[in-house]
């Protein structure tokens, strides 16, 4: 072989590696890529996910509030009630006491 011919051989093993490194940094950078667009993505899909969740725990809190406000207004109610069965118990006697055919009890 000729000095001619080696400079070449070289030369195209050279320009194959040149290549060989470039296609390998192509792949590389793609594979950079596509893990940054799939971790945006699932950034995204937990965003949708948090945001329900957010959504869910607020409609909880209302049923909650709505609840306790129905607790307070059911002892209320309850309360008035049991006065209410006290005042008619009063009424009663009070009726009896004045009516003169109910026999006095002594």
């Amino acid at each position: 072989m000729n000095a001619v011919t080696v400079i070449i051989i070289v030369a195209a093993i050279l320009v194959v590696l040149l290549g060989a490194v470039l296609v390998l940094r192509h792949r590389a950078a793609a594979k950079v890529n596509a893990h940054r667009r799939e971790a945006h993505e699932t950034r995204g899909q937990a965003e949708v996910v948090q945001l329900e969740a957010d959504r869910q725990a607020a409609a909880a809190e209302e049923r909650a509030a709505r609840a306790r406000q129905e607790g307070v207004a059911a002892e209320q109610e309850r309360r008035k009630a049991a006065e209410q069965r006290a005042t008619a118990r009063d009424l009663r006697s009070r009726a009896e006491e004045l009516d003169p055919d109910t026999p006095a009890e002594r």
